[in-house]
C-alpha cells in the first residue's frame, strides 16, 4: 500500500445492532445497524444491551473509521448535509451470529459502495457529537480545495477514416 493510501486518522468505534421479529413467513428476524458508539466499549461482541417486546439491541462489535486526506471533500459534504451520518456495514457470518461488523465509514460514497455486495446490511446512522467534532477537525486540518478541470474534446476528423490502409495490406 502506498503511503498516500494509508489513513491519517483511525477512530475506534462500537456498533449497536437491532434484531426485530419479522412479520414475514420467510425470515424470523430483521437485522440492522442503529447506532455507532464513540470509542470501543470494553464489552464482548454480541452482548445484549436491551430486550423489549420483539426487539433486542446488541453491542455487535467494533470497527475503525478510517479517515483519508484525499476524501475530505466527501466528509465535508456529509457534515454539511444537515444530517451527518456514519454508515454501518454488517456482512453475513458463518459463526453463531448471522452477521459480523465489517466496517463503519463517514464517506457516503464508500457506504454506497458497500451495498454492491448484495448480502451486506448497510445502514446510515446518526453521527455522534464527539465523532462529528473529530471529523470536522480532520477536514479543517487536511482539506485542500481542488479546482475542477473540464477536459476538452478533440474535434472529430472525418478524413481520418478515409486515410486508413485496408487490413491485410494492398490488394
Amino acid at each position: 500500500m502506498s503511503p498516500a493510501a494509508l489513513p491519517t486518522l483511525s477512530i475506534p468505534v462500537g456498533v449497536v445492532v437491532e434484531r426485530r421479529k419479522a412479520a414475514s413467513p420467510w425470515v424470523d428476524f430483521v437485522w440492522r445497524g442503529i447506532a455507532v458508539l464513540p470509542n470501543e466499549p470494553a464489552t464482548t461482541p454480541w452482548t445484549v444491551l436491551r430486550e423489549q417486546d420483539d426487539t433486542t439491541l446488541f453491542y455487535a462489535g467494533s470497527a475503525a473509521i478510517e479517515l483519508y486526506p484525499s476524501e475530505t471533500a466527501r466528509y465535508r459534504d456529509n457534515l454539511a448535509s444537515g444530517n451527518p451520518s456514519l454508515w454501518t456495514v454488517l456482512s453475513p457470518s458463518e459463526g453463531v451470529w448471522p452477521y459480523a461488523v465489517a466496517a463503519v465509514t463517514a464517506d457516503p460514497a464508500e457506504g454506497e459502495g458497500f451495498t454492491e455486495a448484495g448480502d451486506n446490511l448497510v445502514e446510515a446512522v446518526p453521527m455522534p457529537e464527539a465523532l462529528l467534532e473529530t471529523i470536522e477537525k480532520f477536514v479543517a486540518e487536511h482539506h485542500v480545495e481542488r479546482e475542477f478541470v473540464k477536459r476538452k474534446r478533440r474535434r472529430a476528423d472525418p478524413e481520418a477514416l478515409a486515410r486508413r490502409e485496408p487490413e491485410g495490406g494492398q490488394e
